[in-house]
């Protein structure tokens, strides 16, 4: 394989938790109604070690399982025998479909993604989900879980902590320093700012913005931070408990303000089917002045092969203020990564001594090895940590209100409908009115 190839397998790899899990679940519930809540093959031996497996949309040896993998090891050797095995399952949409199979038959192995909130729900119903906030206090290591990512997964779950921050990720906008200094420009402050900043690099021939339309959540990420600046970081909260909807003239407001954006080209030609990488690498590049995306994107940013500008160059500013609005930029949108629940079913004595050595070492192994910032806490910072991880780090210390992103809260089959329809949105193809009336349907 080419080094070429590598490196883009190796980036799908772990930017596979940045999709939304699509496909019908239709049957979901008659599927899962049936599990069993027997543990199945055991996890444990006699001497204490453990044999860990995780369903992921992660390969082995990348992102989360390398993470896993070096805390095992390390497990190993003062509980000998203890192995760690990854489970690929290539896309959410496929993790969907493989969990439903593996639930039915009582089956999930003790670590499994959850890329849906209605899925989870399902299987916390059917007593496949661990209470980590109740079991983390037990084994004596709660204090290890970042507060905002604690926050953060309660909001999104709608319930106990029931899955794990094996990432913490800031999103917001990525400039190009020198793009700004040529002309003349500073980060704005607010959403009105932001267009003029865009149109000015528009008339001198520069890209303002990249963004991938065949993702479609890189483009609705900026229709949910508009709702947010707009109407507060509970405006979606209010849609999924039926207090508004999304065909309101205040959401569809903010679909119609990103649209815009779009009719103007601000997002470049062909963005309806540019991919994630491609996307990324027209910022990398140095062909797009400004990129909305997560911290996930560090490792890429720090890598002298991918990023042309150079890591010095990028700067970053939050979403912006929305004039009138009630929100504000300090309430920053963070995600933790694919979420990953631990099986209740296949929870025992021993597994939870490794649970708790792998929240004592989760933080510390992730940003030493993989230049992650998670939702655990670091016990030995690097010595010569780069600046960009400094600066998220920096920025996670300081959230007091984390929100969500724009398909947090919707069924599967609306965060389907509104990745899909992303594209159409930006292109001129359909009204903000429609857009938001398709999602608000499908809900």
């Amino acid at each position: 394989m080419s080094q070429q190839m590598s490196q883009f397998k190796d980036a799908m790899d772990r930017r596979q938790f940045l999709k939304v899990a699509g496909g019908s679940t239709l049957g979901l519930a008659a599927l899962l109604a049936g599990c069993s809540t027997s543990t199945g093959s055991s996890s444990t031996n006699s001497n204490g070690s453990v044999s860990i497996e995780f369903l992921s949309v992660q390969q082995a040896g990348t992102g989360w399982p390398l993470v896993l993998a070096t805390i095992t090891d390390q497990y190993a050797k003062s509980h000998p025998g203890s192995t760690f095995k990854v489970n690929f399952v290539g896309t959410p949409t496929q993790m969907v479909q493989q969990i439903q199979l593996l639930a039915g038959q009582g089956a999930l192995p003790v670590l499994y993604n959850t890329p849906a909130a209605d899925l989870l729900a399902q299987l916390a119903k059917n007593g496949e989900v661990l209470d980590l906030e109740s079991t983390f206090h037990q084994l004596g290591v709660y204090n290890e879980l970042v507060p905002s990512a604690v926050t953060l997964l309660k909001k999104v779950f709608s319930g106990p902590l029931s899955a794990l921050p094996f990432e913490l990720n800031i999103e917001g906008f990525w400039y190009n320093k020198q793009i700004f200094a040529q002309n003349g420009l500073q980060p704005p402050q607010t959403w009105d700012e932001l267009v003029q900043i865009a149109a000015s690099l528009q008339q001198k021939g520069i890209q303002p913005f990249a963004a991938s339309g065949k993702q479609g959540w890189p483009l609705t990420r900026l229709v949910g931070n508009y709702i947010f600046r707009s109407l507060g970081p509970d405006a979606l909260q209010s849609v999924q408990s039926g207090q508004a909807k999304l065909t309101d003239a205040a959401y569809v407001a903010a679909a119609q303000a990103v649209a815009n954006l779009g009719k103007q080209g601000y997002f470049g030609k062909g963005v309806a089917t540019l991919d994630y990488m491609p996307a990324v690498d027209l910022f990398l590049q140095g062909t797009a002045a400004m990129l909305y995306m997560g911290s996930w994107e560090l490792r890429d940013f720090n890598s002298p092969t991918v990023n042309k500008i150079g890591a010095s160059n990028i700067g970053f500013f939050p979403f912006p203020n929305v004039t009138g609005g009630v929100g504000n930029s300090g309430q920053t949108p963070m995600n933790a990564g694919q979420p990953t629940s631990v099986n209740k079913a296949k929870y025992n004595a021993d597994v939870g001594k490794w649970l708790a050595y792998m929240a004592q070492n989760y933080g510390d192994v992730a940003l030493q090895r993989e230049g992650a910032v998670t939702g655990f806490v670091v016990h030995h910072p690097p010595a010569n940590l780069d600046a960009l991880t400094s600066l998220v780090i920096a920025q996670i210390k300081q959230v007091t209100q984390p929100v969500l992103w724009f398909e947090a809260l919707f069924s599967t089959k609306a965060q389907n409908i509104s990745q899909q329809n992303a594209a159409l949105l930006v292109t001129n193809a359909m009204s903000g009115s429609n857009f938001m009336a398709a999602i608000q349907q499908a809900s």
